[in-house]
């Protein structure tokens, strides 16, 4: 077995000269470095009106995190995937009566879900297909569940988790909404803007605090036409920096009428 011997400290150093010399005949070939020109001069934020009183009351309400734990739905097993999507939206129903009875706000909704029922016209049935993926980081899918609201023709979409063998609502909101993005722990919806060529994005995020889907980023983004296909008029000069990217792969969920109990996985 032969053995390498180690290279002397002044072979070292030779080499090291030569490519030295090598990295510095190279620094003004092509490619190399050049000069970018001067650095604009860093400007620090300007604080506005310093002696502004404090406002007297919060800012503008925004349902920040919704939790409720659904009563009359039991979860076989712990298994999300086994809960009936049109039995939780029942359960919505039953209980909240202002929203859902005869005088309520989406009063005409109770009729469409009889649809999604064995025998009921598919077609008028307002239930989306159900989304399952882990938005909470425990390990276990959540399900992402949508419903048509009538007569308004809003969108409701809600988030359910499984807690002590009990599903919880960890998401309730309501909108005009054309498209929901999964990305990550993220639920993402688009609204429309009332400028043609842009769209409102709501980001929703997991709080283990609050332990609930809380809001967390509302932007007003250039989707670049209308939805008419038609460029953005040149007067519409209002522009956001994009959103922040988040791990994962994102699923999209277009409002649609689905199955009675239909489902897919998110991941």
């Amino acid at each position: 077995m032969s053995v390498r011997r180690p290279a002397s400290r002044a072979a070292r150093a030779a080499a090291v000269a030569a490519l030295l010399s090598v990295a510095v005949a190279g620094c003004g070939d092509r490619g190399g470095l050049e000069n970018a020109g001067t650095t604009p001069t860093a400007v620090s934020p300007a604080r506005l009106w310093p002696d502004l009183r404090p406002a007297s009351s919060p800012a503008y309400p925004y349902a920040v995190a919704t939790r409720e734990t659904v009563k009359g739905i039991t979860v076989p097993g712990d298994d999300i995937r086994k809960v009936d999507p049109v039995d939780v939206v029942r359960a919505e129903i039953a209980a909240h009566p202002d929203d859902y009875g005869s005088k309520g706000a989406y009063h005409a909704t109770v009729d469409r879900v009889r649809e999604c029922e064995p025998g009921g016209v598919r077609a008028r049935c307002p239930l989306l297909r159900a989304y399952h993926r882990d938005l909470t980081g425990d390990g276990r899918d959540e399900m992402t569940l949508g419903f048509r609201l009538y007569p308004t023709n809003q969108t409701a979409v809600r988030v359910y988790t499984v807690e002590k063998h009990r599903l919880v609502q960890v998401l309730a909101d309501n909108d005009a909404i054309i498209g929901v993005e999964l990305a990550g722990r993220a639920l993402i919806e688009r609204s429309p803007a009332g400028i043609a060529g842009y769209e409102y994005r709501t980001t929703w995020t997991w709080d283990p605090d609050r332990r609930a889907m809380v809001f967390s980023r509302d932007e007003f983004l250039r989707t670049g036409r209308a939805p008419d296909g038609r460029l953005p008029s040149p007067s519409a000069s209002a522009s956001a920096a994009p959103g922040p990217a988040s791990p994962g792969a994102s699923a999209s969920a277009a409002p649609g009428p689905a199955s009675p109990g239909a489902s897919a996985s998110g991941s």
